[in-house]
């Protein structure tokens, strides 16, 4: 699986917002009009950069904003930035995405992607560069399989409304549906077990909520990549998620994934919110 592709479901796995959601008709808002999260990334034990995460909210409109910085070895042997938006409402019991776009750029490989949607849909996605030719193996994404999803941003970051306490693993209890521009995948969650974190430096403390997180491709993938597979078969992806303080939103404490390359993490180091 190529970088970017490891990097956007990272994202997807990354920042916040995997907690249960009101039932519909009740009015989905956050208790905060601004979060701010910072983390930093990890892979085989070496630091590989930091990621920011903007989260505003008016009434019942949220825009995101994104920014991290990523290398390996001083930038030797890897560099690369990524830019990621969104901008939705929260209506009902999930967030309804408006549109989306990421700018990667890793040296040789750049890429731009933008993606709008119509109540609930994927209506537009534009690539640059986009490939010449698809690969006759790759799964077509149809029509139907882009309704109810949501960008990696929003799947991952945004959260509804939970009164659930620290450490409840129901908020462990859910499929999260993405599209990322190219690729369409579940994300799964289920229970785990709890962590008590002790004294942390960015304010958080109490139980975390662990997360079983299993990766389910459903189209835009060849199903006999070797990334794909590794992917599709680990059961230990993890999501360690808590509470923002005085809110009703959660954060992912830490994420683990494993790769090919080596163990991926990343760890919250900073959280606030404005209520």
């Amino acid at each position: 699986m190529g970088s970017r592709r490891y990097f956007v479901i990272l994202a997807a796995l990354l920042l916040a917002g995997l907690a249960p959601g009101r039932s519909a008709g009740e009015e989905a808002r956050p208790a905060a009009d601004r979060v701010v999260a910072t983390y930093d990334a990890g892979l085989a034990g070496m630091s590989l950069g930091t990621f920011k995460v903007i989260a505003k909210f008016d009434g019942s409109a949220y825009e995101m904003a994104a920014d991290g910085r990523f290398s390996l070895l001083a930038g030797l042997l890897y560099s690369a930035t990524g830019k990621t938006t969104s901008r939705g409402t929260l209506n009902g019991a999930a967030p309804q995405p408006a549109a989306f776009t990421l700018n990667y750029d890793g040296g040789k490989k750049r890429e731009q992607r933008r993606m709008r949607f119509d109540h609930g849909a994927v209506s537009d996605v534009d690539i640059v560069p986009r490939k010449k030719k698809k690969n006759s193996r790759d799964i077509p994404v149809s029509a139907e399989q882009l309704k109810d999803v949501l960008d990696p941003l929003t799947a991952a970051f945004l959260s509804v409304r939970s009164d659930a306490p620290a450490g409840d693993l129901e908020v462990c209890d859910q499929t999260i549906p993405v599209f990322d521009g190219k690729q369409r995948f579940d994300l799964v969650l289920s229970p785990k077990r709890q962590e008590r974190l002790g004294d942390s430096p960015n304010g958080v403390h109490g139980l975390a909520a662990v997360c079983r997180v299993r990766y389910k491709p459903i189209s835009g993938h060849r199903p006999d990549h070797p990334g794909v597979q590794f992917m599709t078969k680990t059961d230990e992806i993890e999501a360690w998620l808590v509470p923002v303080p005085r809110t009703d939103l959660y954060v992912p404490y830490k994420i683990l994934v494993p790769t090919g390359w080596g163990s991926g993490s990343v760890t919250l180091t900073g959280l606030k919110a404005k209520p």
